[in-house]
């Protein structure tokens, strides 16, 4: 809005002079500020360029991002699902393995009290006399009685075959049940482990490509809204410049205006412009000619002189302006009728007022380097009805 208001009271303050000799200064202003506008809409372009370019970079990484982070999601859930059924399994084994326990001790008791049985018979049999079977029969008071006494020497026998055999299979139990236990429960701890192990891995691979998403997110909505504000600036510019461009040919039009009313005076003449019309203002090489330059237009010729060097007016005319104008620094203008008109930039003096009629050859300043210029030159312009044309097809 502040741009807008400026502009306007540009416009206003443009166009409401009356001076008819200002009219080609009050033209280059609008037309230097409209080769700034689109300068500046030139870099605002080039910028949006960018960060367009930017942008869908930034969107394709994204993309890219997101299915690596759907990859790693289901690669995690996979590994999540596996830990779980470890982990139930674990659960399952540690009641197994305390099962076991219990089941040890048990056997560890009767391991204990089958030793104690034996002990006891031991004792017994150390206590009293071995009876051999002679003895047996000797001291038989029938074939009843021997046949009673042989059967309790075999029971006994037997009875001490079935502790020892007691014995040697509750410590073979004992033993397998402890290994088989400890075995498998640290197997499956072992797996549990290393199952864990790559879930926190994967868990960490998916956090940092989310972050790096959301990092890469959270640039591109920047990129985004500094990219609409240079859309915004460069419709600014755009809006500026084509209202200018309006005004830069309404001072035209005023300049035609002035030169048809000075040629209907019949003061120069009559005919179109030609080659043999004018004369070279100073006598040097052209070190830069007419066209582009630098990104925008250079509406002239250079030629290269010494400092100094006396200006000599290409055609007789009417001084339209002598003054200093922005980057042409100490400047001279010259109407030459029939459309046709003159301009000599960088002067370092200038010899001639404003208004003032002049002679084809007349000195009208001297070279110098004032304004936009990295050296002493004469800025030579040729226009036509306004509009700057190539000097080397009128010299």
């Amino acid at each position: 809005m502040a741009r807008r208001l400026l502009l306007g009271m540009f416009l206003f303050v443009i166009l409401a002079a009356p001076a008819v000799g200002d009219v080609g200064s009050r033209k280059r202003q609008v037309d230097d500020r409209i080769t700034r506008l689109h300068e500046k809409i030139a870099s605002a372009q080039a910028k949006e360029g960018v960060l367009t370019g930017q942008i869908s970079s930034m969107t394709a990484k994204i993309r890219t991002l997101e299915g690596q982070v759907g990859s790693a999601t289901t690669r995690l859930d996979a590994l999540q699902r596996d830990l779980g059924l470890h982990q139930r399994k674990l659960a399952k084994l540690t009641q197994l393995f305390r099962f076991e326990t219990r089941r040890l001790e048990f056997l560890r008791r009767q391991y204990g009290a089958a030793l104690r049985r034996l002990d006891v018979r031991l004792v017994a049999i150390y206590e009293s006399s071995d009876p051999d079977a002679l003895s047996v029969i000797l001291s038989a008071s029938s074939f009843s009685d021997l046949i009673d006494q042989l059967d309790y020497i075999r029971t006994v026998a037997a009875q001490d075959k079935t502790i020892a055999a007691e014995v040697s299979t509750a410590k073979a139990q004992v033993a397998d049940a402890r290994e088989r236990t400890r075995h498998i429960r640290n197997g499956v701890v072992v797996e549990t482990n290393a199952i864990a192990s790559q879930t926190n891995e994967a868990r960490l691979v998916r956090d940092r490509l989310v972050s790096s998403r959301n990092e890469l997110a959270s640039a591109r909505t920047h990129e985004r809204s500094t990219l609409a504000s240079v859309k915004t600036n460069e419709q600014a510019y755009l809006d500026e410049a084509n209202a200018l461009a309006a005004v830069s040919a309404q001072l035209g039009a005023q300049i035609a205006a002035a030169q048809r009313s000075s040629a209907g005076s019949g003061s120069y003449g009559s005919g179109t412009p030609s080659a043999a019309g004018l004369i070279w203002p100073v006598s040097g090489p052209v070190t830069s000619p007419f066209g582009m330059r630098w990104g925008r237009m250079h509406e002239g010729i250079d030629i290269g002189v010494p400092y100094g060097t006396p200006i000599h007016a290409a055609a007789s005319g009417t001084v339209i302006y002598a003054g200093w104008m922005s980057g042409y620094g100490n400047l001279v203008a010259i109407d030459h009728g029939n459309g046709l008109a003159t301009a000599y930039a960088h002067q370092s003096a200038i010899a001639v007022s404003n208004g003032a009629s002049v002679t084809q050859g007349q000195t009208i300043g001297y070279v110098g380097c004032t304004g936009h210029c990295f050296g002493p030159h004469l800025h030579f312009e040729v226009r036509v009805n306004g509009t700057p044309v190539d000097p080397l097809g009128y010299l």
